[in-house]
């Protein structure tokens, strides 16, 4: 496994690097990434790829079930410090103008969440999903937003919106979405068609990201 990473490297600097040199002489300086963008470690949600985006475009933060432990009311995280880190310099540094958290269709994390007992050798993960615990408690009292999914597929898209209010639960997030200056977005990846959705909140519901979405969504 390891020489087909080392011949990916090769293969990027004989055939894909000419195409980006300029551009990474550029970045050599500093980053003005457009968008920080949360999603799951997963190895099929690919951010760059599916947004066509050019290096230094995202800020991107990855982690299990991409969960955001929400803040006290002094703005300090009550879990891990890296996700509240990441916030901080997104917008206070680089500032963005766009948050998104992206879920993604058969996401391991969620199936996790489900599950009424969980392996006792884990138990950094089990503590870590406590942080999907919210989501998985909407889901079952107030239902799903597309009952044609799967449950652990339904878990996905509502853990996007519960991560959403727990980013809002940051007082340097919400003073610059009350400032016009951030725009907290949902993202919802289908792996098996390759499709990407964003949340309607007109609709409630997630849809396929084509461009009269984007007309409705960007100008609202």
């Amino acid at each position: 496994m390891l020489r087909k990473l080392m011949e990916g490297v090769v293969e990027f600097r004989e055939q894909m690097l000419p195409h980006y040199t300029e551009r990474f002489r550029q970045l050599a300086t500093g980053q003005s990434p457009d968008a920080f963008f949360i999603t799951c470690a997963d190895s099929r949600v690919v951010p760059d790829l599916l947004a066509s985006a050019l290096p230094g475009s995202l800020f991107t933060m990855r982690n299990i079930g991409n969960l955001v432990p929400p803040a006290t009311v002094d703005g300090v995280s009550i879990g891990d410090l890296s996700e509240a880190s990441g916030i901080e310099y997104a917008i206070l540094v680089l500032k963005v103008s766009d948050i998104v958290v992206c879920g993604h269709s058969e996401c391991g994390a969620m199936k996790a969440a489900l599950r009424k007992e969980r392996p006792s050798d884990v138990p950094n993960l089990n503590r870590w999903l406590c942080h999907a615990q919210t989501a998985a408690f909407r889901l079952e009292h107030e239902g799903a937003l597309d009952k044609s999914l799967c449950v652990h597929d339904q878990l996905s898209q509502i853990n996007v919106l519960v991560q959403l209010e727990h980013l809002a639960s940051y007082p340097i997030v919400r003073e610059s979405v009350s400032a016009g200056t951030l725009r907290l977005n949902g993202w919802w990846f289908d792996v098996a068609s390759g499709q990407m959705y964003a949340y309607d909140r007109t609709k409630r519901s997630f849809e396929l990201i084509d461009r009269d979405l984007i007309d409705r969504l960007v100008m609202s």
